[in-house]
């Protein structure tokens, strides 16, 4: 599982280079392509935190339904973990509005 995620952050960073990279020629055809790899690094940035927040949430849950079926009083100590979980796809959409705007 941990050469997956792995192999996942080294391919984005591979494809992400490109949108950032400093071309030696200003022409109004370089701004054509440079924008398709501009959206898909912002659908990329959206789509892998959001399946990551997916992720921890799901087993953040499952441990929280485990602990409050055996005292109901955790549920009010396990709610911020999850809240911090979905917050990894709101990082991911800020992200991704900056690759557009900039």
């Amino acid at each position: 599982m941990k050469r997956v995620v792995i192999l996942l952050v080294v391919a984005l960073f591979v494809v992400a280079v490109p949108v950032f990279a400093q071309e030696a020629a200003a022409g109004s055809e370089a701004s054509g392509s440079t924008a398709v790899w501009k959206y898909f690094a912002a659908a990329l940035a959206v789509g892998i935190s959001c399946i990551a927040g997916g992720v921890a949430v799901g087993q953040i849950g499952a441990a929280a339904m485990g602990a409050m079926s055996e005292n109901p009083e955790l549920s009010g100590k396990a709610l911020p973990y999850a809240g911090l979980a979905e917050g990894i796809c709101l990082w991911g959409f800020l992200v991704a509005l900056l690759i557009l705007i900039l």
